[in-house]
Order: C-alpha cells, then structure tokens, then sequence
C-alpha cells in the first residue's frame, strides 16, 4: 500500500514540544508510524522507543526491517530520535529530562498491565512512571478487543492516575474510503489530545 500524502499543516504551536511515541507489541503499527510522521511534520522532537515485539511487527505489518528514521519515515530527519528498551541509563528515564507528553501507540495489553502496577524495568515503562510521576500528559492507545475485566480495571487505574486511555477506534461519520483515511481518524483524535493542530478530515458534520 502507498501512504498518505504528507500533511503539510503548518503549525506553530508544535515548535519546540518535545515528546516520546513508546511503540509496543499490540497489532496496529500503522498507527505508531502514522502517528511518528505528523508530529515530525509538525516540527516536534520525537524519542522513539520500541519493545521487541513492536518491532517484530513493525516488519510483519508493514514490512519495515529497521529502526532508523529513515527506514521508519522514508526519509531522514534530525527530529526523530530511536532509543533502545534496554537501556536505563538513558536520560528519557529521568524526570529532570525536558518532555511535553508520552504516547504510547499502540499499546499492548501487557504494557497497560505494566504501567497500571508501576513496574519500570524497561525505558518504555520507566518514561511511562516518570511521566505520570510528573504530573505529564500519558496517553495509551490500546488495540485489544475484547477487553478482560483486569485490563479495564488497569486502565481505570491509569485514568485516575492521570493518564489519558485513547483506544484506536476509527470512526466511520468521515466516510474513510482507505485503510490510512481509517487511521488517520485515530492519530488525528490523538494529535488533538496533545494540543497539536492538524489538518485531518475527522471531524463530524451534521
């Protein structure tokens, strides 16, 4: 499938926030990469972070074989950066460092189930505690359906926690006629979560 065109919305607001898309092992890649490409059109500064079933499927799905921004985006760009899960070290696991929001996009059952317990033993879930720590916009994008009763309770967790439960459920009122006017109906509702102006077609008209 070819992608979208490029959304070309200028948008001044977006200089100078800086973020993390925390991309992990739920089915829906096409979001995390769709997602990756509007907020750095948007001039946003992005810190990538993939587990390693993320990016198991990221080749699955979209038949992309590396992490690069490049490989990612299809083009090169100083405003993406890719970290390793692994590593703690990292200054994205520290409250000190600079950051706007979290995104986590898709969000896998278990990586919800994480974050809801606090557990921070990978630099996804860490920069997922310090952000609610502090006091930072989280925003989780499950893919899971059905859900069982723990991961609504988990994700309840999370909401008076602070953070923001953003499931990927397109709307069909826009009349999407491809797989991406599909997706471009949820990164859009999640580009709005983070204050970012867009020019997606997702709103309703009565």
């Amino acid at each position: 499938m070819n992608p979208p065109p490029e959304n070309n919305h200028s948008n001044p607001q977006a200089a100078g926030k800086t973020l993390i898309l925390g991309i992990s092992g739920a089915s829906g890649a096409i979001y995390g990469r769709r997602l990756l490409d509007l907020l750095e059109q948007s001039a946003c500064q992005v810190h990538v972070i993939m587990t390693p079933l993320a990016r198991q499927i990221l080749q699955d799905e979209l038949g992309i074989t590396e992490t690069t921004p490049s490989a990612l985006l299809g083009r090169d760009t100083p405003r993406v950066v890719v970290h390793e899960n692994n590593n703690l070290y990292n200054p994205l696991a520290s409250g000190s460092f600079p950051l706007d929001a979290m995104i986590v996009c898709p969000c896998s059952s278990h990586s919800v189930a994480s974050i809801a317990a606090g557990l921070a033993d990978t630099l996804l879930l860490r920069s997922a505690y310090v952000t609610l720590k502090q006091r930072r916009r989280l925003i989780l994008v499950p893919r899971e359906m059905p859900l069982t009763s723990g991961d609504l309770e988990n994700m309840l967790r999370i909401s008076r926690m602070g953070g923001i439960i953003c499931p990927a459920s397109p709307n069909f009122y826009c009349d999407p006629q491809t797989i991406h006017q599909v997706v471009d109906t949820v990164v859009g509702r999640i580009l709005e979560l983070l204050n970012l102006e867009h020019g997606l077609p997702i709103r309703w008209n009565s």
